[in-house]
């Protein structure tokens, strides 16, 4: 499998359907080999419904359901049992076309380990987003930034792309089930030594967004404060190999 599509999914009803149909037609014209995994965590509508609906028709989709609620936990769960040799983060909105993703693959893109897609590096561009909603974004990542991830731009777009080795290794140790996960990751990434890139995107403004702009700056930040101290004190070690068996006599 070359590569997994994942895709959290709260309350998505309305809102998955029409994304489905458009990765699916856009990966059915790919030479590889592709699944889609939706996450569904802990809907109160339909979402359930319409996206097993779907996986119902289209073999390459399929659907897990986690009762937990947050997109960490949901990204999580996603990243652990996708089979792909990439690993491709899709916000429900597909607030990036579905066409952006030949950036963050081979033959337009390799070595690397984590991507990050990117509104604001060199060459992405940004499209009906209204001028407030775009300071509040930059006072977000400027937050993380000097707290966590100096030398990064972008690292709340909500479309990232990781190798197998590293989603499977960093996605084994990162805790956070909420929206901080994102930041969460990429330090440990950081940390242990991933190439990490920003890759620049088209990305279209929902006015859907469930971005809190007071509470969540302060959300992140009471975050990034428990991930440093939770890297400090080794809460991201990675666990112990299980011994080889051992070989008895003949």
């Amino acid at each position: 499998m070359h590569l997994s599509l994942i895709i959290p999914a709260h309350n998505e009803e309305h809102r998955l359907p029409p994304t489905l149909k458009a990765i699916d037609a856009y990966l059915d014209k790919q030479p590889y080999a592709s699944e889609v995994v939706v996450v569904e965590n802990g809907s109160h509508d339909l979402t359930p419904v319409v996206a097993e609906a779907f996986a119902a028709d289209h073999p390459r989709v399929r659907v897990l359901r986690e009762s937990g609620r947050g997109k960490g936990l949901a990204v999580r769960r996603g990243m652990l049992e996708s089979l792909g040799a990439y690993r491709f983060i899709c916000d429900a909105d597909l607030s990036m076309p579905i066409t952006e993703l030949s950036k963050f693959l081979p033959p337009l893109l390799s070595d690397y380990e984590v991507a990050i897609g990117s509104r604001e590096a060199p060459g992405a561009h940004r499209f009906n987003e209204p001028r407030y909603r775009h300071i509040q974004g930059r006072v977000f990542s400027q937050l993380v930034k000097y707290f966590a991830l100096p030398g990064f731009e972008d690292t709340q777009c909500g479309f990232k792309c990781f190798t197998a080795a590293a989603a499977e290794d960093l996605f084994q140790v990162q805790i956070f089930n909420g929206m901080s996960f994102d930041v969460e990751v990429l330090y440990i990434a950081r940390q242990r030594g991933y190439r990490i890139i920003e890759v620049p995107i088209d990305w279209y403004y929902r006015s859907e967004s469930r971005v809190q702009p007071l509470a969540d700056p302060l959300r992140m930040l009471r975050d990034i404060l428990i991930l440093r101290r939770n890297w400090r004190r080794g809460a991201y070690v990675r666990p112990p190999a299980p011994p080889a068996p051992k070989v008895g006599p003949v």
